[in-house]
């Protein structure tokens, strides 16, 4: 038996519990996987409160760091006792121990430490294919990013700056726009003291950016779309207010001939080859040194329901784990 936290409803952090369950042994193509740190993200509120559906009861999370412990039949390319990280479905991270994939899998590094690694494999490998992918940045640009004293904001910011962009990133408190500015963040706007769309037009003299990155969903979406010069793009990669629903497509139009895309890391890194690029840039970037991941909050991990009512409280800021 290991511990892991089970909902068998809907609803607030308060459905969360902790609970034994029985884990049988790995199949074909599988590795039980002894967690030694989980990942907190935005997307395991989703699932929580049924925003993005899923059979009941379930176990929420998509990230975490650990070890193999036991191997199915026929898996090639990993061993027991390598220390791996993932940061994908099926979801079931909240708990001591599961049984995953192996396809899913990334070994990790010597130099990159397991609650490093829980703390950036979800958010580094967005940061990766926002950045690289679903809109190339080049050195030079300007961007606008939502949300840049989050986890991936402060990943983004220091991935920007190594790239040579310049960042104007919105913040909700003066304490989170030291912290962005400390990561890289050139401009930022406190989002609750000032309208970010006057800001982001004074700051570019009235050219817009050519791309926006919006995690906060139905509260920032029109403006966003005002931020952006002709032929601009959104990034609507999260819904941290809500969901965007109800779009006029005119809207882009008369907006400048704009183009929205809702990306996800699923699609991003569908493939192995994807998969591992994608883990490799993030992994050799923190390497480097050239981005350093802050794990501002640690939670045990049967407080689960704790770290989401602070997640959805904007109390948080950069990374946190749940440790095991």
């Amino acid at each position: 038996m290991v511990k892991a936290i089970i909902q068998r409803e809907y609803g607030g952090p308060e459905v969360m519990k902790w609970e034994d369950v029985t884990l049988g042994k790995p199949g074909p193509g599988e590795a039980r996987i002894r967690h030694t740190a989980v990942g907190l993200n935005f997307i395991d509120v989703y699932y929580r409160t049924g925003l993005y559906p899923a059979p009941l009861p379930l176990t929420t999370g998509m990230e975490a760091a650990g070890v193999i412990e036991e191997l199915g039949p026929d898996v090639t390319g990993f061993k027991v006792g390598d220390r791996v990280s993932y940061a994908c479905q099926p979801i079931g991270a909240y708990a001591e121990a599961r049984i995953m994939p192996v396809k899913n899998l990334i070994v990790l590094l010597d130099n990159i430490d397991d609650e490093t690694a829980a703390a950036m494999t979800l958010q580094g490998m967005t940061t990766e294919y926002l950045v690289q992918r679903s809109y190339p940045v080049k050195k030079g640009e300007t961007v606008l990013f939502h949300a840049a004293a989050g986890g991936v904001g402060l990943l983004a910011c220091q991935w920007l700056r190594h790239i040579g962009a310049t960042v104007i990133g919105t913040v909700g408190s003066e304490e989170k726009g030291e912290l962005a500015k400390a990561h890289g963040c050139t401009h930022v706007i406190n989002y609750r003291t000032e309208d970010f769309h006057k800001r982001v037009m004074e700051i570019t003299d009235g050219k817009g950016v050519p791309v926006v990155y919006d995690s906060i969903g139905k509260e920032t979406f029109e403006k966003s779309l005002d931020c952006l010069r002709p032929r601009g793009l959104l990034v609507s990669f999260g819904n941290a207010s809500g969901p965007v629903r109800g779009v006029d497509l005119g809207i882009l139009a008369a907006k400048g001939s704009l183009y929205v895309t809702r990306p996800t890391l699923m699609t991003y890194n569908a493939t192995r080859e994807e998969l591992e690029k994608s883990a490799g840039d993030v992994m050799a970037l923190v390497a480097s040194g050239a981005i350093k991941v802050s794990i501002n909050q640690r939670y045990p991990l049967e407080e689960a329901a704790k770290a989401h009512a602070d997640l959805e409280a904007r109390k948080t800021t950069g990374s946190t784990i749940l440790t095991v």
